[in-house]
């Protein structure tokens, strides 16, 4: 009984927060990195640390559903899904299972956890390991759901530096990209029971996690592979539309972002915007413009009107604004900015998370880069993205997770 009253107390917490900051997956509830942000009524010198707990090791980014942090990362030989308290970073439920793993030597430098965030759907949590390990759980009590580990069906089950694409889900289905280079696929699930519904072989799987859009009345799933761009129905995995989109060995990593009804592609062919359109039964592409200098390695865009802010590789990692209605590129900051920054975005205000464990709070403007307050956030590097609540910022840094205060 008392079970059931703490699980009828989540889901009750689940339907009041829906509408207020729930962020139950990669880059937020639409996948753009758009977040809910409450200014402060005077920015603080530093950050005040709430609480701080060892989590294990990683770049999954934190979510947030029905009142609770829901969190993946490795702990020894183990990946760890868990759900977390966000008053004082106690852990609520606890689920592992072993995920042995060994990076290549040129990515050996980021540790073995989990690159994939956690994706929240319909009351269940959905994780993927770094070896390709694809698990739902019961949100709510941690009881594992259903898993696939696909070392029986390609020669490999994670690309050459590890999975690192989050699942998405939409009309009851997940969907993730599988295999390894060179034999993989796009495969959708039914979401509650894991029975298989599609799967697109087409290419193998790149690092891009996928994002769900309609386009000419179309739901279709947009993702960087190992050498392409394509839109694959949702319905039916059928391929409605491919652009060659060669990442270097095979990196394709940013997230497609949706601009009204087209599409800003980003990666080592640089940023550029693409139109797929419907013509009767098939499909065409047209590329409305191309910046092949604004190349993105690890970065995913964010979008504000017709302005595009994003984190370029190039000079050893500046930021950048691009008019996208004209393909203009508007202003670039400093160069050296690092290898990697998480980029969000509130209203005005750019939130720009470096690797190095800064965070700039940034003018989202046209005009120029306008930092406006800059923050040290953890002891070592932050590749995760960070999660805005109303009390702080939650930063997952190589292995802790702590929430800072704006007060």
């Amino acid at each position: 009984m008392k079970k059931n009253l703490c699980i009828l107390a989540w889901v009750v917490g689940i339907v009041a927060s829906l509408s207020a900051q729930d962020w139950p997956q990669w880059r937020g509830p639409n996948r753009d990195g758009v977040t809910r942000f409450s200014e402060p009524k005077a920015w603080p010198e530093k950050l005040t640390t709430k609480w701080k707990v060892t989590i294990g090791e990683g770049y999954a980014s934190p979510i947030l559903a029905g009142g609770r942090i829901l969190e993946f990362a490795r702990q020894g030989d183990d990946e760890v899904a868990m759900s977390i308290d966000p008053e004082n970073g106690k852990t609520l439920w606890r689920q592992s299972y072993p995920a042995q793993y060994e990076p290549v030597s040129s990515a050996a430098r980021h540790g073995k956890g989990p690159k994939s965030t956690p994706l929240f759907y319909d009351g269940k949590l959905y994780t993927f390991g770094i070896s390709g390990i694809l698990s739902s759980f019961d949100a709510a009590t941690g009881k594992v759901e259903w898993r696939k580990d696909y070392s029986k069906d390609f020669k490999g089950t994670w690309p050459q530096f590890g999975t690192s694409m989050s699942p998405v889900a939409a009309d009851g289905l997940v969907i993730a990209l599988i295999g390894t280079n060179d034999d993989g696929a796009v495969v959708a699930y039914e979401a509650k029971s894991g029975a298989q519904k599609w799967m697109w072989k087409g290419d193998g799987p790149a690092y891009a996690s996928p994002v769900i859009v309609e386009i000419d009345g179309v739901k279709q799933v947009v993702t960087l592979t190992q050498k392409y761009a394509v839109g694959l129905s949702l319905a039916s995995g059928d391929l409605l539309w491919r652009i060659d989109f060669p990442g270097r060995s095979g990196m394709n990593i940013p997230t497609p972002l949706r601009f009204g009804q087209r599409l800003i592609l980003a990666g080592d062919p640089g940023t550029m915007l693409l139109q797929a359109n419907k013509q009767n039964n098939s499909w065409t592409t047209e590329k409305a413009w191309t910046i092949s200098e604004l190349t993105m390695r690890f970065s995913s865009p964010v979008q504000k009107g017709n302005l595009i802010f994003g984190f370029s590789n190039r000079t050893s990692g500046i930021f950048f604004c691009v008019d996208a209605d004209t393909g203009k590129t508007l202003w670039t900051s400093p160069p050296r900015q690092g290898d990697n920054a998480v980029v969000l975005i509130s209203g005005d205000l750019l939130f720009l998370l470096k690797d190095n464990a800064e965070l700039i709070i940034a003018r989202a403007s046209g005009d120029g880069f306008e930092p406006l307050h800059r923050y040290e956030v953890a002891d070592s590097s932050t590749y995760a993205n960070p999660l805005m609540l109303a009390k702080g910022i939650v930063i997952k840094d190589n292995t802790t997770l702590s929430l800072l205060s704006w007060e």
